[in-house]
């Protein structure tokens, strides 16, 4: 398995893709029922490989992912070879940007000596969708990429 079993609630949102992969594999309703009975090796198999496929998928259009943390925010933009960051660190350390008030403070504070930013980039040394996917097992997660849009074209100007 190249990433991580969908959980229960994923497989349920996901039930019709996942009745037609198996459609795809030739295992209609009745046969899945008999795999999870007596060939349960093969039903997590199946499993197994219809995550990766919806994880490939998801990690291939990914385009901006998110982190935040007490007093810092990641910000990502991913592009084929490359991940751009904005990281966003509060120098005042009561502030906590897991709050609806430090969101509120960082709005404020945000081109003032209380936040440093960083901007960065770097080059995946590895496959991009594992990359990505590291990112969102550390934490990370997809998003529009508002905030890290309307940050980058303030600093770029």
């Amino acid at each position: 398995m190249k990433y991580a079993r969908l959980t229960k609630e994923q497989f349920d949102e996901l039930h019709a893709e996942f009745a037609s992969f198996l459609a795809t594999q030739a295992i209609d309703k009745a046969e899945w029922d008999s795999l999870k009975i007596n060939k349960p090796e093969v039903a997590e198999q199946e499993l197994d490989v219809f995550s990766d496929l919806i994880w490939e998928g998801v990690l291939t259009r990914a385009e901006f992912l998110e982190h935040f943390s007490k007093n810092h925010i990641f910000l990502f933009k991913c592009f084929e070879t490359d991940v751009q960051s904005i990281v966003l660190k509060s120098l005042i350390p009561e502030t906590d940007f897991l709050t609806k008030e430090g969101l509120q403070w960082l709005s404020d504070n945000m081109f003032t000596e209380n936040i440093e930013m960083k901007v960065g980039k770097k080059v995946f040394t590895e496959d991009r969708n594992a990359s990505i996917f590291e990112l969102i097992q550390q934490g990370a997660f997809l998003s529009e990429g508002q905030l890290f849009t309307q940050i980058n074209t303030i600093i770029e100007s």
